[in-house]
């Protein structure tokens, strides 16, 4: 019986060695949270229009959080703009958390649909690295790998933008985001 009460006990406080480990994931990923904001002039491989740069990483939901990221590229024809917000929960595999970028009929999020040409996103904590991968399915039934690379670094974060087509690599940009007041 006894057993019985300290299994019981154990399962609705948790475990003690899995606290440890959430508290953990939560204080790295805490870490990022903040406004962030740079200009990138070139890429390591190629000519690159100039762009300016904004990324906020806030808390979502329980242990998830919100990216959002605003791209600004300076181009001949007059500037282009691109945001985007996406939400990110965490999955039962530590460190690994899914996209949730719109609600099903019961209101719950979701990640969009690849196969029908949307992105499929997830993001991965490891160490002072945050990266999240986007996965589209081209027209031809190839596939993009863009993969966003943000390491803590001194006074901001380092960015590492790549951009693969059917396992080539097509572009990579890296550039320094300094953290701002929001």
């Amino acid at each position: 019986m006894r057993a019985i009460l300290i299994a019981g006990l154990l399962l609705i406080s948790g475990l003690p060695g899995m606290t440890r480990l959430t508290a953990a994931a939560d204080a790295a990923l805490a870490k990022f949270f903040g406004t962030y904001a740079g200009t990138i002039n070139q890429a390591p491989n190629d000519p690159l229009m100039p762009r300016d740069l904004a990324t906020k990483i806030s808390p979502y939901g329980e242990d998830g959080f919100t990216l959002e990221w605003t791209t600004v590229i300076y181009r001949v024809e007059g500037p282009k703009r691109q945001s985007y917000t996406i939400n990110f929960s965490p999955t039962d595999r530590p460190g690994i958390f899914y996209s949730a970028m719109r609600s099903d009929l019961f209101g719950q999020s979701e990640p969009l649909d690849p196969l029908k040409g949307d992105p499929y996103l997830w993001a991965e904590l490891g160490g002072r690295t945050l990266t999240v991968h986007a996965m589209l399915i081209t027209d031809d039934g190839g596939y993009e790998m863009q993969t966003y690379k943000r390491t803590l670094a001194e006074g901001g974060i380092i960015l590492k933008f790549s951009r693969d087509h059917n396992g080539k690599a097509m572009k990579t940009i890296i550039g320094k985001l300094k953290r701002v007041a929001s």
